[in-house]
């Protein structure tokens, strides 16, 4: 029995129609090294996604292999609770340093966990508060929103094709419309959203006295279909929740330690939200983990006797673990001594000029946009096309050209480690075209 039949013999694989795997073998992975992915045959792709946009510095880095190495010599993991451990107070010094007035941190494993946490913090403190904040107990997120996958996260979340089958459980949350969207930096509406903002402030002010918080993808909407939006809309929104004592929870997963060219996408606008999740890159894509980082002010609303009730007694088994520590904070020197974010900022101008070739030679893609080292566009579809799976044939005919370029939908997308070299670029754009011109639905 080949491996391939083993793994179908037993594996659910991740957000997946399985029947797929009849037409469309899975992947046998030998091995993966700086942008490739290297099969069983020895071809190799390009990770034109960063593994689902975690791989921030590539496959097998020497140096995050090395701190690895160095921890597994102490220990793998200790409880948290009751510990101090080393690895995580500096760690977590450095995190601090992300946003200074966010200097509490709280770990988790998946990025969901830390968007639930963020979420239950702003919540619980509400009910701390008493009487005078009950009514605060409604959360709003934006339209084409995606936030994670257990119950309270897709609650949060606006991408009907994972939600939908679990409506009658989720939790109401109200979602603000008619959000700002630009293509670039370049756009009016990036610097100006003044036009729009008074609808949406509109939609804003029906809430006030019941909103606990608004949680956003900050600059950048992912499962959405990698949609960017107005700074100056992020900007407005936070001087508004300061208006009204409502939190503001920036869900930095995925755009968050240089996605955007900026340690933080929030740092496009300026602004300092009351929670800031992170999670994929924070360990290059190493081990699950992820952190959120508060204020001194809701640390201390929860700061008091055992029983007064007010502890905040969420907990995950490998919440901080030593090795996913190490390896965190080993990415995060790199990041800083490469100045990783500098060189995602002046690449940016190439990738999107990329996109915009890809484009133009084969007419077939729409709503080109580009933030950071992150280039997306949309496939121009005929009518008897649109109920059809267009990108997935792109993505299938990228494999045999070697990327791996797996698509949202009809959303053809470049997501690459942040060190991506430039020759690898070039030859992502020309397989992306190949690719498409290839597509024949």
């Amino acid at each position: 029995m080949t491996l391939i039949n083993r793994d179908l013999s037993h594996i659910w694989h991740p957000c997946s129609q399985m029947k797929d795997y009849e037409k469309w073998p899975l992947l046998e992975i030998r091995r993966a090294y700086g942008s490739y992915l290297e099969l069983a045959d020895g071809a190799r792709l390009i990770d034109a996604i960063s593994s689902w946009w975690c791989k921030s510095l590539g496959h097998g880095h020497a140096r995050l292999k090395s701190a690895l190495l160095r921890q597994a010599d102490q220990y793998e993991h200790v409880i948290l609770a009751n510990t101090c451990q080393e690895i995580l107070v500096e760690l977590s010094e450095k995190l601090a340093l992300l946003c200074p007035q966010l200097n509490k941190v709280f770990y988790a494993s998946e990025g969901t966990s830390a968007v639930e946490i963020a979420v239950k913090m702003s919540l619980h403190s509400r009910k701390i508060f008493g009487s005078k904040k009950q009514t605060q107990s409604q959360i709003m997120a934006l339209q084409n929103a995606y936030h994670g996958e257990t119950l309270l996260a897709l609650s949060l979340s606006d991408v009907g094709i994972y939600k939908k089958p679990y409506q009658d459980w989720l939790m109401p949350v109200i979602f603000l419309e008619d959000i700002p969207y630009v293509c670039s930096e370049a756009d009016p509406l990036w610097q100006d959203c003044g036009s729009v903002w008074p609808n949406i402030e509109n939609q804003l002010n029906q809430y006030v006295g019941t909103l606990s918080a608004i949680i956003v993808e900050p600059i950048v909407q992912g499962a959405g279909g990698m949609l960017i939006y107005s700074q100056d809309f992020l900007k407005r929104l936070r001087v508004w929740t300061l208006k009204q004592d409502i939190h503001l929870i920036c869900d930095e997963i995925m755009t968050g330690l240089g996605r955007t060219g900026y340690p933080l996408a929030c740092q496009h606008a300026g602004v300092v939200p009351d929670f800031i999740c992170l999670g994929k890159g924070l360990t290059a894509g190493w081990l699950p983990m992820s952190a959120v980082l508060t204020t001194e002010d809701m640390y201390q609303l929860f700061y008091d006797d055992y029983e007064t009730g007010k502890s905040f007694l969420h907990s995950h088994t490998f919440s901080g673990n030593a090795l996913a520590a190490a390896v965190a904070l080993e990415a995060l020197k790199i990041m800083e001594e490469e100045k990783i974010c500098q060189k995602v900022r002046e690449r940016q101008v190439l990738l999107n000029q990329l996109m915009l070739e890809v484009a133009q030679k084969t007419q077939r893609l729409t709503r080109v946009r580009c933030i950071g080292a992150i280039a997306a566009a949309d496939l121009v579809l005929e009518d008897h096309q649109k109920s059809q799976r267009v990108g997935s044939q792109v993505f299938q005919n990228a494999i045999k050209l070697g990327a791996f370029l797996r698509p949202i939908g009809n959303t053809i997308y470049w997501l690459p480690p942040l060190n991506i070299e430039t020759a690898i670029l070039y030859a992502l754009k020309d397989i992306t075209i190949a690719a498409i011109d290839q597509s024949t639905v």
